[in-house]
């Protein structure tokens, strides 16, 4: 029982991680990241004494992946809906159980709880976040 409790409450807590980080990830300013790239490959011309025409060919080979990302961008979102919506779906079978095994009372009080942890776990992953994010500027 305690096995299907704690893999119910990592597959709730998985979710609200996937979908927080969403919103951070279409924040990004398209210059901020240019600036961050040219930068980069500066290091990397300074740290491995790189020719301009290695550079240029980095530069091409990043530029040619972030083309495939981008075609490949629907599909990788489509697989991620896919799998969030069977990941919704065993919750909502392991719910099912959970209520043919419990009494009505047990049952609103393991929900009750599994709420209180995700809450906890969503207040630490901010929490982190804030750190995270001080660290970096």
């Amino acid at each position: 029982m305690k096995k299907i409790v704690f893999s119910a409450a990592f597959v709730v807590m998985g979710t609200f991680a996937m979908a927080q980080q969403t919103p951070m990830m279409n924040k990004k300013d398209p210059a901020e990241m240019e600036q961050k790239r040219q930068e980069k490959l500066k290091m990397m011309q300074a740290e491995l004494n790189l020719t301009s025409a290695q550079v240029a060919q980095i530069k091409a080979l990043q530029d040619k992946k972030m083309a495939e990302r981008k075609q490949n961008a629907s599909q990788m979102q489509e697989q991620r809906k896919a799998k969030m919506e069977a990941m919704k779906a065993r919750q909502e079978q392991s719910n099912a159980e959970m209520r043919k095994i419990l009494t009505p009372e047990q049952y609103q009080k393991w929900e009750t709880k599994k709420q209180q942890n995700m809450q906890n776990k969503r207040q630490k992953m901010q929490q982190h976040q804030m750190k995270k994010m001080s660290a970096t500027k």
